[in-house]
């Protein structure tokens, strides 16, 4: 497989901050890792030249982006309705819970409509994953 065929694009609401941004990112990042298969891997283990063992990363580009939370809510839909694709999403309730049971109690609680989202990752095939993100603007801490 070649490194340009499948893309994982991270959104980040735009009113969401630096912090919050990075814990966004590490709980999604482990989602889409979870159950993207092994394909999204590269090297299992990297040696370096001491023989130190390092552990492999993605075999595909990861772009971290930021829109309005309107946009970010349409791109999760768009998303989701491509079968194609992957993803994970991060709802306020997330911050708001400390536990996963918590967190199910309150995701049962909500309508979708209800939600606000603060985060995606959407993995799959580049032409896919372009289709709805091309036009983010690249995420910056500010």
């Amino acid at each position: 497989m070649n490194y340009e065929d499948k893309k994982i694009v991270a959104i980040i609401a735009s009113n969401v901050e630096a912090a919050t941004a990075l814990n966004v990112i590490g709980h999604l990042a482990i989602a889409i890792g979870k159950y993207s298969g092994s394909e999204i891997m590269g090297r299992p283990v990297i040696t370096d030249k001491s023989g130190g063992k390092h552990m492999g990363i993605s075999q595909f580009p990861f772009i971290v982006t930021k829109v309005k939370a309107g946009k970010l809510k349409n791109a999760i839909e768009r998303a989701k309705s491509n079968s194609n694709l992957l993803v994970a999403d991060y709802t306020r309730e997330i911050l708001e819970t400390r536990t996963d049971d918590d967190l199910a109690k309150a995701m049962a609680k909500k309508d979708g409509i209800e939600l606000e989202y603060m985060g995606a990752i959407i993995y799959g095939d580049t032409k896919d994953v372009d289709e709805i993100t091309r036009k983010f603007s690249l995420w910056r801490a500010d």
